[in-house]
């Protein structure tokens, strides 16, 4: 019996160590768990914040993205207006271009056909008129008629501008214009600089001269609205439009001198006559 009673006590010596070793095991593993599920909650939090953040920044950039591409919308869109308006006011201008073309054709042939039924009623005249004062009186028409063809020929030898308009160089040529009666000219003088000027329906005022060559700097103002026109050329015509008009009127400065300008104001007779008519049905 001594001998059992020894081989119980030496295996209870080893379970005890046996189970500490054990529940140290578990403890550790338990601790190890315990870490291990606090840095994954941590990860997962972080892994959160940093998809929060990165849905807000993508948020932000589409909200960018999508002012840009209305803004592009509303600049395409006012682009695609302004190229309207180009393109119909180009138009107009190569029908007035095409018009000036077919009427200065129409009047040469005009011209040609009075003269060859002048020449043929003058030989006629003088066949059937024997007398000495018929014959003078026929050359006196003669010779009128050939100074009004003559002075015919020199209007058509002025400059024409790309809308068809005579350019006049200087006070007699401008006379000359006038007694066309297709436009009103106003003459003008500006002396000095920054020194508006009303003229017809246009406020000029001069800005700049280059004598040497022969170019100057003016401020145009018409009805309300400024335009500024640099280092524009003696007798090149200005145009513009007024409200209601389909026929440009135009600026000519014709003679440029040290801190003064001098041309004239063309306004065709059809757009002031449109603008009375106008008024009288605002009144």
């Amino acid at each position: 019996m001594s001998e059992d009673h020894i081989e119980v006590r030496n295996g209870s010596s080893w379970q005890l160590p046996a189970i500490v070793v054990l529940g140290l095991i578990a403890l550790g593993g338990l601790g190890f768990g315990w870490n291990a599920s606090s840095k994954l909650d941590s990860t997962q939090q972080a892994v959160a914040t940093q998809l929060k953040s990165t849905q807000q920044s993508i948020g932000q950039d589409m909200s960018s993205l999508k002012d840009r591409l209305a803004q592009d919308e509303k600049a395409n869109t006012d682009l695609q207006g302004d190229l309207k308006v180009v393109t119909d006011k180009l138009k107009i201008t190569q029908g007035q271009l095409k018009k000036a073309r077919t009427e200065a054709t129409k009047l040469n042939d005009e011209t040609n056909q009075k003269v060859t039924a002048l020449d043929t009623s003058v030989h006629s005249e003088l066949a059937t008129k024997a007398s000495s004062d018929d014959v003078k009186t026929v050359d006196t028409k003669v010779v009128g008629v050939r100074t009004d063809l003559d002075t015919t020929r020199e209007d058509l030898k002025m400059a024409k501008s790309e809308m068809g308009t005579l350019i006049a160089r200087n006070h007699d040529e401008i006379d000359q214009l006038r007694r066309l009666g297709e436009r009103d000219y106003t003459e003008f003088t500006i002396t000095g600089k920054n020194r508006p000027q009303k003229v017809a329906n246009v406020t000029l005022e001069l800005k700049g001269v280059n004598e040497k060559r022969n170019q100057f700097n003016v401020a145009m103002t018409v009805e309300d609205k400024l335009f500024l026109k640099k280092n524009r050329a003696a007798n090149e015509p200005i145009f513009f439009y007024t409200t209601g008009t389909h026929i440009p009127e135009e600026v000519v400065i014709n003679k440029i001198g040290k801190d003064t300008i001098s041309g004239y104001v063309s306004i065709p007779k059809v757009n002031m006559q449109g603008a009375a008519g106008a008024t009288k049905s605002g009144n």
